[in-house]
């Protein structure tokens, strides 16, 4: 599976048992369409814990962010799951093969294609980030195609890993601790990476919209850092 290793700390993945089921880099991402709205855009993820909204750092992560549009506009994350919660660290999610009943093959899928590396921002409460397999397989540290992670907590061993941070929460906070809880609930079943709540973290739909829409709440999305420790699990 794709796993984001940082100081012995087991992350982000998308690949059966390690590297060998990484999704391909030879198609390259779609550059987003100009469409026919202008203006700066946030993703709209409503699940059925509540809505969450996120701004993208577009200039810091360009290709990242515009791979991640053009996913949205496509419905790819309609109806796929936070596959992997793990309270006072992350939720991620992005992978289609969430949509089905297995738990056993999420975290292995993706559109078939990797991101180049936009390692730039830090990993604070409420940064989105893209998940990727380890350096010993992925040198140049290139995203996932679509799975993507968003902190609970600030994670300094991922700044110190390298992870493509694209966007941050700007609204709804409270819907991916709600998420993240999820993580801690002993009839939550496990996947391979960890806590797997499936449907109960069921992304119904994503959409774009307009910044102007949410501008109030961009000040501060992101609420105060939560106080639990980051997840140490090890390989």
């Amino acid at each position: 599976m794709l796993r984001i290793l940082a100081a012995s700390v087991v992350l982000l993945a998308a690949g059966a048992s390690g590297a060998g089921a990484q999704p391909s880099s030879g198609a390259a991402p779609a550059k987003a369409s100009t469409g026919t709205s202008s203006g700066p855009q946030v993703a709209v993820l409503e699940t059925v814990q509540g809505t969450i909204v996120i701004k993208f750092h577009e200039a810091d992560a360009p290709k990242t962010t515009a791979n991640f549009k053009k996913l949205v506009r496509e419905k790819f994350y309609d109806g796929t799951c936070f596959h992997r919660v793990i309270p006072g660290f992350m939720i991620q999610g992005g992978d289609p093969n969430s949509k089905d009943a297995d738990l056993d093959n999420d975290g292995m899928g993706g559109p078939g294609y990797t991101v180049p590396a936009e390692i730039k921002l830090k990993h604070e409460r409420g940064s989105v980030a893209t998940a990727r397999t380890g350096d010993q397989v992925n040198p140049t540290r290139a995203s996932s195609g679509s799975q993507f992670f968003i902190d609970v907590a600030a994670q300094p061993s991922l700044d110190a890993g390298g992870y493509t941070v694209f966007g941050q929460v700007i609204q709804g906070m409270d819907v991916v601790d709600k998420i993240v809880a999820l993580g801690a609930d002993p009839s939550t079943p496990r996947g391979a990476g960890g806590p797997n709540p499936n449907k109960k973290a069921l992304i119904k739909k994503a959409t774009l919209e307009p910044l102007s829409k949410y501008e109030k709440a961009a000040g501060g999305a992101a609420a105060a850092p939560a106080s639990a420790t980051p997840d140490t699990t090890k390989k």
